[in-house]
């Protein structure tokens, strides 16, 4: 969870939008000990701005893309592919828009820094790099 005071227009393809809101619809009806990563991911897209998927700028962050992140504490840099529930897989580091780093990362820029608590405190990663978005590849439908 990013901290309030911070909080800043996120954006949004059209299609991603549409794909999670029916996530959010299927998952709330089965799931109960998601229930927070849910209603943190709920009020992600109702700051974002939604844009076509052809209109969406090439440093932002959308389902499907592949980013290189730097921890601005520990200085590890990881690479990570942010993905449906379904296709999630940390040993191949594809992320769930569910999981807390997942939801943190939709819709940031090359440049900003992700921040959100976890039980130690607050992390703080800087997206330096997106290496793959579906669509400025022209991949509109993945």
């Amino acid at each position: 969870m990013k901290k309030a005071a911070e909080e800043r227009t996120i954006y949004i393809t059209s299609f991603d939008m549409l794909r999670l809101e029916e996530l959010l619809e299927v998952a709330s009806d089965f799931s109960a000990r998601d229930n927070k990563h849910l209603d943190e991911l709920t009020r992600e897209l109702l700051r974002a701005e939604v844009v076509d998927s052809k209109s969406i700028p090439a440093d932002v962050i959308t389902m499907n893309s592949k980013v290189h992140l730097l921890d601005l504490d520990t200085k590890e840099e990881k690479t990570y592919t942010l993905v449906f529930p379904s296709d999630a897989n940390i040993d191949e580091n594809k992320i769930s828009i569910l999981a807390p780093i997942g939801t943190a990362m939709l819709g940031y820029h090359i440049g900003d820094t992700i921040k959100w608590h976890v039980p130690a405190g607050i992390r703080r990663l800087k997206v330096t790099d997106i290496l793959y978005q579906p669509e400025s590849a022209g991949d509109y439908h993945l």
